[in-house]
């Protein structure tokens, strides 16, 4: 009889924050609770789990029940609990005094609501950096876990990975745990007895004496909320087949991390490249590369040396992601500034509503894209300025800023010139387009200009030569997301034509070309105010308590026709909460087409933003506004995606001034000064 292979099962629970309260309470229905209810009759199973701290939150204080069942399940020894950072940042993307913030506030909470402080921690998409270590370790955490994929591009092979290693930095230690990819993509999708029968065979294929571990640690939500997966997992049996098959086992025996970790010894030091999941690494490469790698993955896969050689055939790293979307590179430019603010406040004038804000602020999803990742998502995105947008005001108040300034903030070679006064705030990209490309107003908590520009992705190949349904598929058990190719929506040509400027607010025309500004010099900074000039247009923005006003003069020899594009990013997109109101009626919604001609003034109601936008124009303009779309790909197929109401104003040039004003007001009326 060879000696028993202990299974390391563990499981990961997230959600976004700002995800929409359906969703979650759908994720509970289909997937937290039942999951939890099937553990706790098998108290002899021993697992682990991690809950990013958001989600935990809103479980307590939702499902409180299910919570006291997994709280009990910690209690008797059944659960192991993992550590991370509390919002689940990727910490190699945030400052070395934000880890160490994030991962103590987590694990405070786990010790106080759950009853267990953690040794070992999750690590965000698996996204690692040797300059995470010394944080993990001045925190207390002796082992993480990441795929064994990170370990076959340091050079070690499959066999190997059966145990843990050490790794240090800075004069740290570490100890690391290799997840089985093979695991990963047999449970749950494989038959429980196919699966029991492949961690037998890893116990008989040994050759040494030494109690080896199958390491599994992988997304909750497989387990009931993936296509096809609650019915599989609960409704078939799945789970209960698969833990009675384990406990019947002779050979698997299920063990904790931290007792496995405990009773052995490390199997020698390892160094890590910078890497994440091997389809990640997919994901952060432009277009044109990323076909360019899956074309070299394909032609290995045909050739049949993939599998042996895959560790050297890699992708990018998660922090491409900065390079390859300026939104998201924004995003974690201005959380970076913020996050510098804070630490030098005084320590007196720290608050735990501004660290809250900032790690808020931390949450991976909205910097992402991939199968995965929410930078498509305007809701996610929307909750990481949101957060921004109050940790400004509150630092204001505290430390307050000129009313004009002019830095490279994300650090792409153009300034941006921030004008504010304490209710709004208009970021102008200085790159001769002179366009606004954040719009804050701090009462609503809310930036207008978050808008994703239309690019190519890869996966566009996938629409344009595959139909609806399963593609390339054909084993037992249910397919994974990574197999699938479906359509939420009807995608045509033009939803994929990319943008040839960016999203901004006031991108403007003359005569169908865009129009090139160059910056006045800026003579006192006390004043929210910007003048920029071309050859034949002058264009002003300056905010007056809450209202920003936009006005454009043309000189003699200006002919033709103007028109500016004002992308505004509204709460509601094509939802049933957001409308337009015209001369007291409702014409339509966001989500549909609105012509006016002769017009000079038109509000945006919108329910989730709780306020309005007031549209104001000196002289009669024409309208044209639709919504606008980006495609995106999920685990449930490809979808359109609303991320802005695109309006044009045009009209023909003519002497004098044209000024267009926008108010921000909630329901109750105008914002205060």
């Amino acid at each position: 009889m060879p000696r028993p292979i202990s299974l390391l099962f563990g499981v990961h629970a997230h959600q976004p924050v700002g995800n929409f309260p359906e969703v979650l309470a759908d994720a509970h229905l289909r997937c937290y609770k039942p999951f939890l209810h099937v553990l706790y009759r098998y108290p002899e199973f021993f697992f682990a789990m991690h809950i990013s701290g958001w989600l935990l939150d809103y479980l307590i204080g939702r499902y409180p029940e299910d919570m006291a069942l997994l709280r009990e399940m910690v209690a008797r020894g059944q659960v192991e609990l993992f550590g991370a950072g509390d919002t689940e940042p990727v910490l190699a993307a945030i400052p070395n005094r934000d880890r160490i913030g994030q991962i103590q506030t987590f694990s405070d909470k786990l010790e106080t609501k759950l009853g267990q402080r953690p040794q070992g921690a999750w690590l965000t998409e698996r996204v690692w950096e040797a300059t995470v270590i010394p944080a993990l370790a001045d925190c207390g955490v002796r082992y993480v876990i990441v795929d064994d994929y990170h370990f076959l591009c340091s050079g070690k092979t499959s066999e190997e990975l059966d145990g843990y290693f050490t790794t240090e930095e800075d004069g740290r230690e570490l100890d690391l745990f290799p997840i089985s990819e093979a695991l990963r993509y047999r449970i749950p999708f494989s038959p429980a007895a196919e699966v029991v029968a492949y961690l037998e065979s890893l116990a008989l294929n040994r050759t040494t004496g030494v109690e080896a571990a199958a390491i599994y640690f992988d997304d909750i939500e497989k387990f009931g909320i993936w296509p096809e997966t609650y019915h599989w997992v609960y409704e078939k049996g799945w789970l209960d087949s698969f833990i009675q098959s384990v406990l019947a086992s002779p050979i698997v025996r299920s063990r904790h991390y931290g007792d496995y970790h405990g009773a052995g010894k490390t199997l020698g030091v390892v160094y890590l490249p910078t890497t994440s999941y091997i389809e990640m690494n997919g994901w952060t490469l432009p277009a044109q590369p990323a076909n360019i790698y899956a074309n070299l993955v394909q032609q290995a896969k045909a050739a049949g040396w993939y599998e042996d050689n895959k560790a050297f055939l890699r992708g990018g790293i998660w922090k491409n992601f900065f390079s390859r979307y300026p939104e998201s590179n924004w995003m974690h430019k201005r959380m970076l500034s913020l996050s510098a603010r804070l630490a030098s406040l005084p320590e007196r004038q720290r608050s735990v509503a501004m660290r809250d804000k900032l790690y808020e602020s931390q949450a991976n999803d909205a910097y992402w894209h991939g199968l995965f990742g929410g930078l498509y998502l305007p809701h996610l995105r929307r909750a990481v300025f949101r957060a921004l947008v109050e940790l400004e005001a509150m630092l204001d108040s505290c430390a307050p800023r000129p009313a004009c300034f002019v830095e490279d903030t994300d650090l792409d070679g153009a300034e941006e010139m921030y004008l504010q006064n304490g209710v709004i705030q208009a970021v102008l990209k200085l790159d001769n387009g002179s366009s606004i490309c954040e719009l804050d107003s701090y009462a609503l908590k809310h930036n207008f200009g978050d808008t994703l520009r239309r690019r190519s992705e890869h996966y566009y190949y996938k629409i344009h030569q595959n139909g609806h349904g399963l593609h390339g598929y054909n084993g037992t058990g249910i397919a994974s997301a990574h197999e699938r190719v479906g359509f939420k929506h009807k995608i045509d040509v033009m939803d994929l034509e990319p943008d040839d400027h960016a999203r901004g607010l006031f991108v403007d025309r003359l005569n169908g070309g865009l129009v090139s500004y160059e910056q006045e010099p800026l003579v006192d900074g006390a004043y929210c105010r910007a003048d920029m000039f071309s050859p034949h247009v002058r264009k002003s923005i300056k905010l007056t308590d809450n209202r920003l006003c936009v006005a454009y003069r043309f000189d003699d020899e200006a002919d033709g026709v103007f028109n500016t594009e004002i992308n505004l990013a509204m709460p509601s997109c094509d939802g049933w909460g957001g409308r337009y109101i015209y001369r007291g009626e409702v014409p339509c919604g966001f989500g549909q087409l609105l012509e006016l001609s002769e017009m000079t003034g038109i509000t945006l109601d919108d329910d989730e933003l709780a306020g309005t936008i007031e549209l104001s124009v000196s002289c009669p303009v024409a309208l044209s506004s639709q919504p606008y779309y980006s495609v995106s790909q999920s685990e449930e197929g490809f979808e359109k995606i609303m991320q802005a109401v695109a309006l044009k104003l045009e009209w023909p040039v003519m002497a004098g001034e044209v000024v267009i004003s926008m108010t921000f007001s909630s329901r109750h009326g105008a914002l205060p000064a």
